[in-house]
């Protein structure tokens, strides 16, 4: 009985926090959406859906969404290839070099790719700036990471001996790809176009800053409801329109990540890594080399030279005025605001990492019964809906339904790590889970027999081998909350602004200082990401995976 209890409270705590801080604000944004003055009415859809602006914002969201999908997928899938199949003298190296992008914050890449193609910088001279092609090589640039890393472990779980029985049989290469491989990678494939599809209509850093009025989209018109004309009736039924979309790609997604699964329980464990071979790799190199290349590495370098570069010359100005009294919108020093970063993001990933690893424990269960095992399923599911949840939808929901007792938390500083560990809590729990579902049932039987109580088997085998996780997934945690910017742009104070924040109004003021600036204050928030990421990725247990 205690112990069922204890594993009760384990399950109810983590969804009392996901039921109050999450799924009350979003339930709220609905029910506002519906029921604006107490009866059921459709006067606030009707009133959004007759403006032409509102359809011109869809389709532009689908739009950008359905280009870098396609262009995502088409130059990742070599990637994979490149990355997970073959081996080759600093494989590892260019693998986390291009998981860094996934967890840039949204603003830091906007700054990367505007200060690439303005009138001086590097591509001013092909007049993209607030095209829609930048945006989409910025959603690009966040999500091939995703791709590569879905497809490619699918790939290199694959046994590779029926693609050469197919060789052996007189098919050609081509032949062999088109029958053997690519149905075979299917599942991971749609998987990951699914999930790219959902982070691209999601995308609100890069739009507001490359997009302007020209390429909005359903993210960044409900924030232009919300705080410029106040209109949150209008807010709240967008919101909804993007719910919807959310909710289908998710549920597509998990559909698929089940046939994903399903595909291979039936691998074997004869795949090995093949050395690399030109005239077989060749091409997947070029293609992987000018992605890395242009889409990766030049913005990165573009917003280092754009951060030194001064009136004078080249120099550290830009960094040493970091550290300046602020003034105008600029109401504290960039530092104060990095330290405010910090903070919120240390606290966020605390509150991450502890419930997510209950969720964890608990949902790595295996019980006998089929009821059990499918609530358990229904655990995971709930807890992997904020990942399909806009950061600017939790933010909204935050200011609609925390501002009045029992939870009148407009002027607590709490607010915003809360908002930024429901953005993480999924990372953390994709990561965990994994290691904690590879533990053989045969080390616990063992430890039993040899007279270890259930407490002691839990601690001494699963929390254990959980902790080899807990490095990636706290790194995942922290550099998601460090640079959150769609739920904090709602919710930070003035007074307290966290470096997105601050990044994101000094790229709007005019002159070239606080332009250099915003540029230098991108990179130490893109340079902290990084070194994170890093340190999380050696520790990195074989086990664990986003996705």
């Amino acid at each position: 009985m205690t112990r069922r209890l204890a594993w009760t409270l384990a399950a109810l705590v983590p969804l009392a926090f996901l039921g109050v801080f999450f799924a009350w604000p979003v339930a709220t944004l609905i029910v506002r959406g519906f029921f604006p003055d107490g009866a059921f009415s459709l006067d606030a859809f009707t009133a959004v859906f007759a403006a032409p602006r509102t359809w011109r914002v869809i389709a532009t969201t689908l739009a950008q969404a359905a280009a870098g999908t396609l262009v995502a997928v088409a130059v990742g899938i070599p990637g994979a290839w490149l990355l997970y199949r073959t081996r080759f003298p600093g494989r590892l190296v260019v693998r986390a070099l291009v998981t860094v992008p996934f967890v840039l914050p949204s603003v830091v890449v906007g700054v990367a790719f505007k200060s690439l193609v303005i009138s001086t910088g590097p591509l001013g001279g092909l007049v993209l700036d607030g095209s829609f092609a930048i945006i989409v090589a910025s959603l690009v640039f966040f999500n091939y990471a995703l791709v590569v890393r879905t497809v490619g472990a699918m790939w290199a779980a694959l046994d590779p001996r029926t693609a050469q029985a197919a060789a052996t049989l007189g098919a050609s290469p081509a032949r062999v790809w088109w029958s053997v491989t690519l149905p075979a990678l299917a599942p991971a494939i749609a998987s990951a176009a699914a999930l790219v599809f959902l982070f691209c209509t999601s995308a609100y850093g890069v739009v507001m800053v490359l997009g302007g009025a020209s390429y909005g989209t359903i993210e960044t018109e409900i924030w232009f409801l919300t705080s410029q004309l106040l209109d949150l009736r209008g807010a709240a039924a967008l919101s909804i329109v993007q719910l919807v979309v959310v909710a289908a790609c998710l549920l597509v997604s998990n559909h698929l990540q089940a046939r994903q699964a399903r595909a291979q329980r039936f691998a074997t464990d004869t795949t090995q890594d093949t050395p690399w071979r030109w005239r077989r790799d060749g091409a997947a190199t070029l293609v992987t080399a000018v992605v890395v290349g242009s889409v990766l590495l030049l913005p990165m370098g573009a917003l280092l030279e754009r951060s030194l570069r001064t009136a004078s010359g080249y120099g550290l100005d830009h960094y040493l005025a970091l550290g300046a009294p602020g003034s105008g919108p600029i109401s504290v020093p960039v530092w104060t605001a990095a330290a405010n970063s910090l903070r919120t993001a240390l606290l966020a990933t605390l509150i991450a990492v502890v419930l997510g690893l209950l969720v964890s424990l608990v949902v790595s269960r295996r019980p006998r019964s089929a009821p059990a095992q499918r609530a358990l399923g229904v655990l995971d599911a709930v807890f992997m809906l904020p990942l399909g949840v806009s950061a600017v939808t939790v933010g909204f929901g935050f200011l609609i339904t925390l501002n009045r007792p029992p939870l009148d938390l407009r002027s607590s500083l709490i607010l915003v790590p809360i908002a930024q560990a429901i953005v993480a809590l999924p990372l953390v729990v994709r990561v965990l889970l994994p290691v904690l579902r590879a533990i053989d049932p045969r080390l616990r039987e063992t430890a039993q027999v040899l007279g270890a109580g259930p407490w002691r088997v839990l601690a001494s085998i699963d929390v254990a081998l959980a902790a080899r996780g807990l490095g990636l997934a706290a790194g995942f945690a922290f550099a998601t909350s460090l640079g959150e910017f769609g739920a904090t742009s709602f919710l930070a104070r003035p007074d307290q602004p966290t470096l997105p924040v601050m990044v994101f109004r000094l790229i709007g003021r005019p002159g070239l200082e606080s332009q250099g600036m915003a540029m230098a204050a991108a990179v130490v928030l893109a340079l902290g990401c990084a070194i994170v990421m890093g340190i999380a990725e050696t520790l990195r247990p074989k086990e664990a995976r986003l996705w």
